[in-house]
């Protein structure tokens, strides 16, 4: 997962679901991506292992305007926020667990 300089924070009323209260994990999905069923499973796992994380997952055909200006290009893609919403690393593919945890650290 790479860093991202971004200046803007992402909120629920972007994402469509609740924030996490220490950090979120953001997932861009489409419907028939099979890595993206697996991407779930995995951040749902992190999501429920570790306290106040959240994991959101944005259908990007139903949000082409945020696709476009986080310039996601392939599903899936991850972002991880920290507790304000700003966007501390990001990802494309189907990410591993040690990768997620590692990734969260920054976050948290």
């Amino acid at each position: 997962m790479r860093g991202q300089d971004d200046g803007g924070r992402l909120g629920a009323a972007e994402l469509g679901g609740d924030l996490g209260e220490r950090a979120t994990l953001v997932q861009f999905s489409s419907a028939f991506c099979a890595p993206c069923r697996a991407t779930r499973r995995v951040l749902g796992q992190v999501a429920a292992l570790v306290p106040g994380v959240a994991h959101v997952d944005v259908d990007a055909e139903a949000h082409l305007d945020l696709v476009r200006a986080l310039d996601v290009v392939r599903t899936p893609t991850v972002l991880v926020l920290d507790a304000d919403g700003r966007i501390v690393r990001r990802a494309a593919g189907q990410p591993r667990t040690a990768d997620v945890l590692a990734a969260l650290e920054e976050a948290l």
